[in-house]
Formats: C-alpha cells, sequence, structure tokens
C-alpha cells in the first residue's frame, strides 16, 4: 500500500507505528500522471446500472444473512427538515460510554443491501452509524431507492439528477439528527463510496464542524475545467481531515490524486491517501468476507469459449482476492483513523 500524508506527518503517524499488516511508504503517487474527467457534476453517473444489473447492485442475499444475524440494534428513520423526509437506516454500538457518529454515504447505487450491511459493521467497532437513502422521495410515487429500483435505470438516473445543494442539506440534517442521539457524544465523521465518496470529500467543504471525512475511490470536488476545484477545498476548515482511500486498478479516480494532493498542499488542508495494491474500484464491496468467490466455469465442449470461460475465471479471482485482502487492510486502517 503507497501512502502519502499531507499535512498528517508526525502526530498522526506516531500513533500509527508498529501495525504490522501495513506498510508505510511516502509518495506522491507520481504514476498518476493524467487528470480524469468527471463524468456530470457527479461520480460515476456515467456507469448507470440497467434495471436487472440495479436490483442485482442493490440487493446482495449475504448482505442481508449479516443484517439478520447481527446483534445490534436497527432501526429506520425518518430525518425531516423543510419540506423534505429522508428515509434512515440507523444501528446502535454495543458499548458503555456515547460514541462518535458516522454518517455512511452510499454509492451510485442507492440504499443497498451492503450499505446497510457496512452501516452495521461500523456499529460492531463502536460508532453509531447512520447511512441516508439520498434518494429519498426522489421516485415518482414518492420512494426511494426500493422504488427507483424497479425501473428502467432509475437508481442512476435519480442520483444523476439530484441537486447538489440537496445533498448538502439532507447530510447536514442528517449529521445533526445524529449528533443529537442520547447515544451519541455529538462528534461526527462522514464516510462516502464510489458516488458517496466524492461526496464525502465535497461534505468536508460544507461541514465546518466535521470530525472527518473518508473518501474510499472518490474524487475531490471538480472545476468546470476538470480542474481540481481549490476554491472549494479552501473551505475545508483547519480542524478537518480528509483521508482519501484509493484502488490502485482504478486510473479514472487514482488520475485525480496527485493534483489533488498538490492542492489540499498548498492550501494547507489536512489531507492523507493510501493506495491499495491489487484492488479495483468498489473494492470494500467486492472484498466482503461474505461476497461469494467466482464460480468455476463448466466446460461446453467449444474449445475456444471455454478456453474464454476459464482465463476470464482466473482474473475473476486473482481480482476476488485481491480485493478480498485489501479490503481487509482497509478496514484496520479505517478504525485506527476514527479513532484519533
Amino acid at each position: 500500500m503507497r501512502e502519502t500524508a499531507g499535512s498528517r506527518q508526525k502526530a498522526v503517524g506516531r500513533k500509527l507505528v508498529g501495525v504490522s499488516a501495513w506498510s508505510m511508504v511516502a509518495t506522491l503517487c507520481l504514476a498518476f500522471t493524467a487528470v480524469a474527467q468527471e463524468m456530470t457534476a457527479h461520480h460515476h453517473v456515467d456507469a448507470e446500472p440497467s434495471a436487472a444489473q440495479g436490483n442485482t447492485q442493490q440487493r446482495q442475499d449475504w448482505a442481508r444473512a449479516r443484517l439478520a444475524k447481527s446483534p445490534r440494534h436497527q432501526e429506520w428513520v425518518e430525518v425531516k427538515y423543510g419540506n423534505r423526509t429522508v428515509k434512515c437506516f440507523v444501528v446502535y454500538p454495543e458499548v458503555k460510554k456515547k460514541a462518535t457518529a458516522v454518517v455512511v454515504i452510499h454509492e451510485i447505487f442507492g440504499m443497498s443491501d451492503w450499505v446497510q450491511a457496512l452501516t452495521d459493521e461500523l456499529a460492531e467497532a463502536g460508532y453509531v452509524a447512520i447511512a441516508p437513502d439520498l434518494l429519498s422521495g426522489m421516485a415518482p410515487n414518492g420512494g426511494g431507492t426500493d422504488e427507483l429500483a424497479a425501473s428502467n435505470n432509475g437508481v442512476g438516473q435519480a442520483i444523476g439528477k439530484l441537486p447538489p445543494d440537496q445533498i448538502t442539506a439532507d447530510l447536514n440534517a442528517v449529521a445533526d439528527y445524529v449528533s443529537k442521539l442520547p447515544a451519541a457524544n455529538g462528534k461526527v465523521a462522514v464516510a462516502g463510496f464510489c458516488w458517496g465518496g466524492s461526496q464525502s470529500f465535497r461534505f468536508a467543504t460544507n461541514r465546518p464542524d466535521l470530525k472527518a471525512a473518508f473518501v474510499f475511490y472518490g474524487t475531490a470536488p471538480m472545476a468546470k475545467d476538470n480542474a481540481i476545484d481549490k476554491a472549494a477545498l479552501e473551505k475545508i476548515k483547519p480542524g478537518v481531515w480528509v483521508y482519501g482511500f484509493y484502488a490502485e486498478n482504478d486510473m479514472r479516480v487514482d488520475a485525480t490524486v496527485p493534483p489533488t494532493i498538490e492542492a489540499m498542499k498548498e492550501l494547507k488542508k489536512n489531507y492523507y491517501a493510501a493506495t491499495f495494491p491489487g484492488a479495483g474500484h468498489g473494492f470494500m464491496r467486492a472484498g466482503e468476507p461474505d461476497a461469494p468467490e467466482p464460480k468455476a466455469p463448466i466446460a461446453k465442449g467449444d474449445e475456444a469459449a471455454d478456453k474464454k470461460a476459464a482465463d476470464d475465471y482466473q482474473k475473476g479471482l486473482v481480482a476476488y482476492k485481491a480485493n478480498r485482502k485489501m479490503r481487509d487492510d482497509a478496514w484496520i486502517r479505517w478504525k485506527q483513523l476514527l479513532k484519533l
């Protein structure tokens, strides 16, 4: 894993010394030189799922099974402000003291079973975790992800049309709500994945009292010319840390990391970037322990087709194992950073 710490340096570094699972190597990720284009104002909107793919991306039996076995208290709540009602999934940790809260921002696939399972994993680690469905009220009949997932490309199209100011207002309302829960200590961090990772970075520019923003394979705010939006980054308060978790095999996102490092350094903002070798975009979901391993193909007697199927299987297996290891490594680091 390659790491870069902006103004992090001594204080945080000392707390991470001695962790055998990690090799701490400072780098500026010089291999990444081209600046990726941002697809509209939102991250990854170019990859809208079909109706069948969308349902697959939202529904994972293995994630549901984990939630069913969890001993932790789970509940759905409605966070209301103005004329908006945001449906949220909350999981409470089994701890003796009041806990820090973590707002989980979903991927382009909306409120999935995996997002809920990850929210439970955060609670297992000792945090009050809350995942808002940012598509709440955006479906034709007033529903959210569930209603949109039933229509062709409904989720992806709706994500792409979300007004940025509405996203910020929703997240602020959710952060306000969770920070005031009796079980919470008032501190709030945010974590997002893919599209949600970009929104997590963006939220750091809009929430002055945020403890930290965890950006999983998402980009920094981008200007219209596809350059890093320094005006937005300037709004990040001195006490806010932004932690970026990136996959090695994800150049579309990785290409934005070096200019982000440069911009954050120039503006004297707190930024930490780690790149996970062998991992692909979405490795936190793809590498889940309960996610099914690729199945070996059954030969059908067509030599060329069988060879291609076997090659594809081997590639998929290598990717699965890499994502699994890097997901586990990332969780170790994430939990360390949450404690700082």
